[in-house]
């Protein structure tokens, strides 16, 4: 087991590379640094394993895959996972480690938006973009998270061996902060200095579409970690417009003792059965995300041991 693993997933990133794996090096010398290298076309590979990084390969496209891989192979008391476009300082890396080894956080964001990110970045769309998402995951789940799409975290070994990765590209961001507010880690954000792509290195996000990914994303895990709120909201809306639609019907019952609107009427009896139904299902579901998260205690717990013997098994070598 090592005891800070830098995981650093690379796709084309020939340019900086090199850099980045020698500044992680001589901040956190006592580190594994790890490149895992997506199908790149170019020498990202090769001039990693030269800056004396351990290379490795995923073969399925897409940053989720790569992380999903990550998790799986490696075990460490703290990973740090870092882009390798030499945007994020490696500076950051002794306090992101410690908060992990000395304080106890699950994860540690590294908080770009907080210090030079909207003035450093030149891609408008992804200002207003990480803004956008940052406020929607905060007010759906109540979370103080200052940078949800940030390419710089630490993370504990109970966080990576419990996180089930699901998204396969860039929406894994949104997909881990979830994940962790929802299950209730602790989480710490580090303000850290962002600085744009150095020239000749192109971002691989493609703002519209992986922005829509990470929308679908957050509505998507909204309803699987919140079914009481997003299928009580569904159900209050249906509620209230048959509501509204149906005074009028009953007004005129009560003047005339006719009703002249059937359609109307027979609409909002199915609007009301709709909403009731909804009610429930999200009361249903709510209940079983309840069990699922007090077995997930208990895989921590599991976790915990398994931490412990591979810890043990280190010191004894």
């Amino acid at each position: 087991m090592d005891k800070i693993a830098v995981l650093i997933p690379c796709y084309n990133e020939e340019r900086t590379v090199k850099k980045v794996v020698s500044d992680w090096k001589r901040e956190l010398p006592e580190a594994v640094i790890y490149v895992y290298d997506n199908n790149s076309t170019d020498r990202t590979a090769a001039l990693a394993m030269e800056s004396g990084a351990v290379v490795r390969h995923e073969y399925a496209q897409g940053k989720g895959n790569v992380v999903r891989r990550m998790f799986r192979e490696i075990d460490a008391e703290c990973y740090i996972m870092v882009d390798g476009d030499d945007t994020y300082p490696a500076e950051s890396g002794r306090e992101l480690s410690e908060a992990v080894l000395k304080r106890g956080a699950d994860m540690v964001v590294g908080d770009r938006l907080s210090s030079t990110y909207f003035t450093e970045n030149k891609r408008p769309f992804h200002n207003s973009g990480n803004t956008v998402v940052r406020s929607a995951i905060n007010m759906l789940y109540g979370s103080e998270i200052k940078d949800i799409m940030t390419g710089l975290r630490a993370f504990s070994f109970q966080f990576v061996k419990t996180f089930p990765v699901l998204s396969t590209g860039f929406e894994i961001e949104t997909e881990m902060t979830i994940h962790a507010v929802d299950k209730n880690m602790r989480i710490e954000n580090v303000v850290i200095e962002y600085r744009d792509r150095p020239e000749g290195s192109s971002s691989k996000l493609n703002t519209i579409p992986d922005g829509l990914r990470v929308l679908r994303t957050i509505f998507d895990l909204f309803r699987n970690y919140r079914p009481a709120k997003f299928f009580g909201s569904i159900a209050s809306v249906l509620a209230l417009l048959s509501l509204i639609f149906v005074i009028p019907v009953f007004a005129e019952y009560f003047e005339t003792g006719l009703v002249s609107r059937f359609p109307t009427l027979i609409v909002c009896g199915f609007a009301l059965v709709s909403a009731i139904i909804s009610f429930f299902s999200g009361l249903i579901l709510s209940n079983i995300n309840r069990r699922e998260r007090q077995e997930f205690e208990f895989r921590l717990i599991q976790m915990d041991g398994e931490f412990k013997r591979l810890k043990d098994e280190e010191d004894n070598k």
